[in-house]
């Protein structure tokens, strides 16, 4: 793969993240499943993320520890911040709930993808 191409596999996957986290987390609300909604609930989030993406150290190593810690901590701390402006409350549940699913999701699928470059690597060379 292509090395320029890393990083817009990289934030569409931090984007489908998200809102995979704002879909589960509608469905488990039974909240109503519409496009509107779901980018509702996703908005704080995704405006969080787009703010983290713009960073130095994200656009360098958007796949390397460092940066994914950076995109996974950033977006939730500036999601839960707006989501809180918005809602004018922000219950501590939430807040871990939505740390430990990005955190899953976020740094799940940059491990998953390590996994797999790695044993493309073990693979060739053999």
């Amino acid at each position: 793969m292509s090395p320029r191409r890393i990083p817009a596999l990289a934030i569409t996957a931090d984007v489908v993240s998200v809102v995979v986290f704002a879909a589960i987390g509608r469905m488990n609300h039974a909240q109503p499943d519409d496009l509107l909604g779901l980018l509702g609930t996703a908005a704080p989030f995704l405006v969080g993320l787009t703010a983290v993406w713009a960073t130095p150290v994200v656009r360098a190593h958007p796949v390397g520890i460092r940066g994914a810690l950076v995109v996974w901590a950033g977006t939730v701390v500036l999601g839960l911040a707006l989501r809180a402006g918005f809602t004018e409350r922000l219950p501590l549940s939430f807040a871990v709930v939505t740390a430990v699913s990005l955190a899953v999701l976020m740094l799940g699928w940059r491990g998953l993808s390590a996994l797999v470059a790695l044993r493309a690597r073990q693979r060739a060379l053999r």
